[in-house]
């Protein structure tokens, strides 16, 4: 499974200025829909706010990965958004969220093209150094590299 399918650079948000959850979802939402990722930005907000709602989807040290399967979503991707400014995010450690890893899955794929990606994206923000990596990363082009790296 190859990231460069998933990330691409018009999926990538760097310095945003986000300060709600809400805005975090509706951005997503609406990258995904500019990109044909999703047929409808209203439903694909609704979605990561359902599935929030079950449990927080903020990991840790500022790290959030944000996620839903629906039928509106026509193909798999990873939409990021890294933010100047932390956002309250009900995280497991109580940390405001700044780094943000959207997964936006098709419903027919839930069981495995899903799981994959988050266990992989999980693996991967348990190594304090790719943490610290991507919270300092300036450009799309170093984010999606160091992702790619890490991923590998």
């Amino acid at each position: 499974m190859s990231m460069n399918e998933f990330l691409q650079e018009d999926y990538v948000v760097v310095e945003g200025n986000l300060t709600t959850q809400k805005e975090a979802f509706l951005q997503i939402a609406k990258i995904a829909f500019e990109n044909g990722v999703t047929t409808s930005a209203e439903e694909t907000t609704v979605g990561l706010f359902e599935r929030e709602e079950q449990s927080t989807t903020g990991f840790l040290d500022g790290f959030a990965i944000p996620h839903t399967q629906l039928e509106v979503i026509q193909k798999p991707a990873v939409i990021i958004i890294s933010n100047q400014n932390g956002i309250e995010w009900n995280a497991l450690d109580g940390k405001p969220v700044t780094f943000m890893i959207g997964l936006l899955i098709p419903k027919n794929e839930e069981g495995t093209t899903h799981l994959e990606l988050l266990s992989s994206i999980s693996r991967m923000l348990i190594e304090e150094e790719v943490r610290e990596k991507l919270l300092d990363a300036k450009t799309k082009e170093d984010i999606i590299s160091i992702i790619t790296k890490a991923l590998s």
